[in-house]
């Protein structure tokens, strides 16, 4: 640990052309705050969501909540998880929203070059290997827990992608802190070459049970279905499980007594006449 200590400081005084691949200067920074300082730099604070996708035998169905979290504040009860990639790829994003945002902007612009250049349609698993690389270059730092689903010339392709860079390519996956509670819906009422409907009714119960089960998922269910045929269906607040109910169009009207004084208290302040001379 010393060794590596004096060669990220001995890396500082190089020019950033010359230094190693990472920069270590937050890190030593930091360091030296909360020995010197006593100053402790912010924990990550832990982001919640459940996302899911699953394979039909017309393509593949992706779900997600719409709960955006801040710690223990609730961001966003709205926000859009499921990401554009191509006209046949999407993306469900769990992890730093900003992240997940940036990171498929980046892929769906890379595949669009490659569409110009080619003419052919975009391949799922093209998609998958750009994210994987980029992510494994930040080795994890790139908060972005992903679940890629497409249908090209090979059929359905659903997969995740680990902020770390591995992925694994199966037919029902979930990813975020509500994974678990939608992977026992998955394990209890998956079965192969399932239609659209069906498809829909399970990623709809599974994102559900993550919104209960699950503290950091909440709000509503986004699905997209992409088909075989080349179209696609986005289903934007297919079921609105928690919606807020509204005021009533009269004001509310408490009778007096409806409310006990404990402790009434009276000031009584003496007029200032110099002080509230006005001109004229």
């Amino acid at each position: 640990m010393a060794a590596c200590k004096v060669q990220f400081e001995a890396d500082l005084d190089l020019p950033p052309s010359e230094r190693n691949a990472f920069n270590f200067e937050n890190a030593l920074r930091n360091e030296r705050l909360e020995v010197e300082g006593g100053i402790h730099p912010p924990k990550a604070r832990k982001t919640g969501t459940t996302i899911v996708g699953v394979v039909y035998k017309g393509g593949v169905v992706l779900g997600a909540d719409t709960r955006a979290t801040e710690g223990t504040i609730v961001a966003d009860k709205n926000c859009e998880k499921i990401h554009y990639i191509a006209p046949n790829i999407y993306c469900c994003g769990a992890g730093t929203s900003a992240d997940t945002e940036n990171v498929t902007a980046m892929v769906a612009s890379t595949l669009a070059l490659q569409r110009l250049n080619l003419g052919k349609q975009s391949r799922v698993l093209a998609a998958q290997t750009i994210l994987k690389r980029h992510l494994f270059k930040y080795q994890g730092h790139v908060s972005a827990a992903l679940v890629l689903g497409g249908v090209d010339v090979n059929g359905p392709y659903l997969s995740t992608v680990a902020p770390h860079g591995s992925t694994d390519r199966l037919p029902y996956v979930t990813m975020g802190s509500g994974s678990l509670a939608a992977m026992s819906v998955f394990e209890a009422e998956y079965k192969d070459d399932m239609t659209e409907k069906e498809a829909i009714d399970v990623v709809h119960k599974a994102i559900s049970r993550g919104i209960f089960e699950d503290l950091g998922s909440g709000s509503n269910v986004d699905i997209r279905v992409v088909r075989k045929d080349g179209t696609t269906e986005y289903l934007r607040g297919y079921d609105k499980p928690n919606e807020r109910g509204f005021r009533k169009s009269k004001p509310y009207v408490y009778p007096p007594g409806s409310i006990v004084v404990l402790k009434e208290t009276v000031k009584v302040f003496e007029k200032d006449a110099d002080a509230m001379q006005v001109d004229s």
